[in-house]
């Protein structure tokens, strides 16, 4: 469990993923933080990025691998693809 609540984390996530966004630009891809959730940070991944094939490797090895840096090894991201934002209730 992290030692954080939810809106404690939400702008240190915002200023982590801020260092992200240029290299997803680079690539054509973007990406919107929907929500911070018992310590899971919630995306969707957009333009090239959204459907592209290396996408898995992308949220974890290049999102949330900076987060881990950043804030703590045990944040975990999840991409909520679009018109599925209603299922960030569903996470436990």
């Amino acid at each position: 469990m992290l030692p954080f609540t939810d809106e404690e984390l939400l702008p240190v996530v915002e200023k982590s993923l801020e260092k992200i966004r240029p290299m997803l630009a680079l690539d054509g891809g973007g990406m919107q933080l929907l929500a911070v959730k018992n310590g899971r940070v919630f995306v969707q991944l957009q333009g090239a990025c959204n459907g592209c094939a290396s996408s898995g490797q992308t949220l974890k090895y290049g999102i949330e691998r900076q987060l881990r840096i950043d804030i703590h090894p045990q944040i975990e991201v999840i991409n909520i693809a679009p018109g599925m934002e209603d299922t960030i209730e569903s996470y436990q």
